[in-house]
């Protein structure tokens, strides 16, 4: 099997692809894979790193710069030839795309060439690229049930769950003690995605300062760009852990009793994957407003709680957690109603539903 994986810009996009690709090598020995991304962000580095063969594209999302968007018009329709000649020359038997902007041309020009065409939609709201090549798609899976009937023009729509929350559940454990933290008590993890937030950093000090009250452990990460500036002249209890930064965060996920996290595609599949509970700040810094609508999935469910950004206040913030870890029988419900909403083989649906197509 040869296959062609474009995906770009951050790793909610980027880890679903990866993720994909190692299951697909497990199936099929022979595989091939050429992957097409962006030559100016994160999966310029982290796919050679990988060993797979990376082609890189001059592409940008649109703003309202009339300059800038003129020009991207004109990169958007340079790249789609470049990608036929890409495609030509590679003969893929699968184009797979997993969302972000460079997706655009490489779909585009699969479709031009009559190759068969994959699309992963990570979030419950449908991604610009994704809904503008949405017609006609051969296969699209998607990460939230209730966006099943938001591809209504491809021809196969799945709802196969993000497969990154597989990877979750495979991952190494984290134990409490490793981090020098008691293992006998609970465990809250407070984290703003991989780069934090400068925003939330301010709001959690007070949040930590009521938290060492508190008879349950937290584990604060603040990101790494800006870890100095938050430790300095700050003094927490001895229950508060602070980190920059956790390279295994599912690992420890599945040792503690709560998160406290943004609502992004990778995050929200761990959270259903490992059935973790969680209080959702949705960044409203997002293309779509899509964390909101992500973080509404869980909690009209019953199976989280959301804090939108401009609410945030520690005392409320404090009050919701206390609740959460001494009503058992509200945690209990939750973490039930996660696992009925998560899917923990997502990898697997999706590559036999590409090997169905491969074979079609």
């Amino acid at each position: 099997m040869r296959i062609v994986v474009s995906a770009g810009g951050t790793g909610g996009h980027i880890y679903p692809a990866l993720a994909v690709i190692d299951k697909l090598k497990e199936k099929y020995s022979n595989l091939e894979v050429l992957y097409i991304g962006t030559k100016n962000r994160m999966e310029s580095e982290i796919i050679p790193e990988r060993g797979i063969p990376f082609q890189g594209l001059e592409i940008y999302g649109f703003t309202k710069n009339i300059g800038r968007d003129l020009k991207n018009i004109y990169l958007i329709t340079n790249n789609y030839y470049k990608c036929k000649k890409i495609l030509k020359e590679f003969k893929p038997d699968l184009v797979l795309g997993f969302g972000g902007y460079v997706t655009y041309p490489v779909i585009k020009a699969a479709k031009s060439l009559k190759i068969k065409t994959f699309l992963h939609e990570q979030n419950s709201i449908v991604g610009k690229t994704n809904k503008a090549l949405a017609k006609n798609i051969d296969l699209v899976a998607v990460s939230f049930l209730s966006t099943v009937k938001k591809f209504n023009k491809a021809k196969k729509v799945i709802y196969s769950g993000n497969p990154c929350g597989e990877a979750a559940i495979n991952t190494k454990e984290i134990k409490k003690r490793d981090l020098g933290l008691d293992d006998k008590k609970k465990l809250v993890i407070v984290v703003a995605g991989s780069l934090g937030s400068s925003t939330l950093n301010e709001k959690m000090k007070e949040f930590l300062r009521l938290s060492k009250k508190s008879n349950y452990q937290v584990v604060y990460i603040t990101g790494k760009n800006h870890y100095e500036d938050f430790i300095k002249g700050s003094r927490f209890g001895s229950n508060i852990k602070i980190l920059p930064f956790l390279d295994n965060l599912p690992g420890l996920m599945k040792n503690a009793d709560l998160i406290i996290t943004r609502a992004g595609a990778s995050t929200m599949s761990e959270v259903l994957a490992l059935s973790l509970p969680a209080i959702f700040i949705p960044s409203p810094y997002v293309a779509n407003n899509h964390q909101y609508y992500n973080a509404r999935e869980i909690v009209d469910n019953n199976a989280g709680l959301m804090l939108e950004e401009k609410d945030l206040n520690a005392k409320d913030l404090y009050k919701m957690v206390e609740n959460i870890l001494q009503d058992k029988q509200k945690y209990e419900i939750m973490k039930m109603n996660l696992k009925s909403l998560g899917k923990i083989n997502s990898r697997e649906i999706i590559v036999n539903e590409i090997g169905e197509l491969f074979h079609d």
